[in-house]
């Protein structure tokens, strides 16, 4: 068996291959495999930090019986979500047709030519009700395409048509204040308001919806709704869902933001740091980007995709025991993986939120700062994100500066901007501009780097 895994680039794809399942990773080699095997394709899709993903791997992947199932029907392949959204979404829309319940890991069969004929998420290796087993699933499937293909092909074209036909759309206007306040008023409809946030469980920090619920045209013409995103970061923030070093985590199971699913991304936390700055939290605002420049960024200055749920405690794989320390507690064990995908798009959304929150509260050294955050001869990156991070950690309103060869002070901000002082201010780098009064400062970008992706139409 080929082992064509372990030289890619994404540790999601290189954690699965020593599978005894004889993985192809997405790619022209396995629909044509398919196609001369005359097999269907299993299609699992996932990402590194998902939990569910690690646990079907351990029950399933791992198991030699069932990848003795895998590679005896199928031609199998792993496909890491976030390296080919275009894949990922594709696929999760074609499974919504035969599951509500859509996740991931996303398991998909589908015809040599990738046309689905049915899909679901996690199985467990023994029937759990109402799932049934993981092999039982397999056996049904690898029946329905040797003794039924023609009712799974016709099942396939169906989805296909369907997808296509629900993708075409007329061209319509842009929505007026009316619509959009209407919109915004639907939303808040469904706010918590004893726990914040809006609908039941699992429940979601869907920063998109808090994003348009703080547009200006809502705030003018949907008050109300605007109102309740302030409740709900109020909610978030103050419970289980943000960790105790200041990022969140990706959801909760329970209605009152308890029992977080724990892997942290990127993603939410770009933008949930855009929802805080304009809430003028403060506090939560500092967190977010300590975490995002402590826990996420990597050697080269990009941000990795996400931060796993599990870790090793006591030589044993435990998910959110880490988070459940104290951060005293954490400084002996082993912190969950990063990964350290480096995708422009989400790149672009953290570089972008603190940017505009170093922009928005005064003294948040989000970059390098002026005076004591200044790069030393001979400091490094390491050095330099432990002074920012040093700078960010500290309490609200309260900031340190120094410059060259003068003693630290402290002095007291509020987030409200002061006057403009006119005065040439000589202590900082460089002049005053004469005309403004501004001082003048330079900010540096760390590069990202994304992958490639695929055309998925056939």
């Amino acid at each position: 068996m080929t082992n064509r895994l372990a030289d890619t680039l994404s540790p999601y794809l290189r954690a699965h291959a020593d599978n005894p399942v004889d993985w192809f990773p997405w790619g022209e080699e396995a629909f044509a495999e398919a196609q001369r095997r005359d097999v269907p394709l299993l299609i699992s899709i996932g990402y590194s930090t998902c939990h569910w993903c690690h646990v079907m791997a351990r029950e399933s992947f791992a198991d030699p019986a069932t990848a003795a199932l895998i590679n005896d029907g199928f031609v199998a392949v792993k496909v890491d979500r976030e390296e080919h959204p275009q894949v990922d979404g594709a696929y999760m829309a074609a499974a919504s047709a035969f599951t509500q319940n859509l996740g991931w890991p996303l398991t998909v069969f589908a015809t040599p030519r990738g046309r689905t004929f049915y899909a679901g998420t996690y199985w467990p290796p023994e029937a759990r009700a109402p799932m049934p087993a993981f092999r039982e699933v397999l056996a049904a499937v690898r029946e329905a395409w040797t003794v039924r293909r023609a009712q799974a092909e016709e099942s396939a074209d169906a989805v296909t048509d369907a997808l296509a036909r629900a993708a075409e759309s007329a061209p319509s206007d842009l929505p007026d204040v009316v619509a959009i306040a209407t919109a915004a008023e639907a939303i808040a409809q469904r706010e918590d308001r004893q726990f914040g946030g809006y609908g039941g469980a699992p429940k979601f920090p869907v920063a998109t919806t808090l994003r348009f619920l703080q547009h200006p045209v809502v705030r003018e013409g949907a008050p109300d709704a605007a109102a309740s995103v302030e409740r709900a970061l109020a909610a978030m923030a103050g419970s289980a869902l943000r960790d105790a070093d200041g990022g969140f985590f990706r959801y909760a199971t329970q209605r009152d933001w308890t029992v977080p699913h724990y892997e942290r991304m990127l993603t939410d936390n770009a933008q949930l740091l855009d929802v805080a700055r304009d809430a003028q939290d403060e506090r939560t605002v500092r967190g977010i980007a300590a975490f995002l420049i402590d826990v996420l960024r990597r050697d080269g200055g990009g941000f990795g995709a996400a931060q796993d749920s599990e870790s090793m405690i006591d030589g044993v794989r435990n998910e959110g025991g880490y988070y459940l320390r104290t951060l005293a507690d954490r400084a002996d064990l082993e912190s969950p993986a990063v990964d350290g995908k480096v995708i422009t798009g989400w790149n672009g959304l953290a570089i972008g939120a603190l940017s505009r929150a170093g922009a928005g509260i005064r003294g948040a050294a989000l970059d390098r700062c002026r005076g004591c955050c200044r790069r030393p001869r001979g400091a490094g990156q390491p050095e330099l994100r432990r002074r920012a991070g040093a700078h960010i950690a500290r309490r609200p309103g309260v900031i340190r500066r120094g410059d060259r060869g003068r003693p630290r002070a402290v002095r007291r901000r509020s987030v409200r901007p002061r006057a403009r002082d006119r005065r040439r201010d000589v202590g900082d780098r460089g002049a005053a501009h004469p005309r403004r009064g501004a001082r003048w400062s330079r900010r540096r970008r760390p590069a990202a780097v994304g992958p490639g992706h695929r055309d998925l139409t056939r």
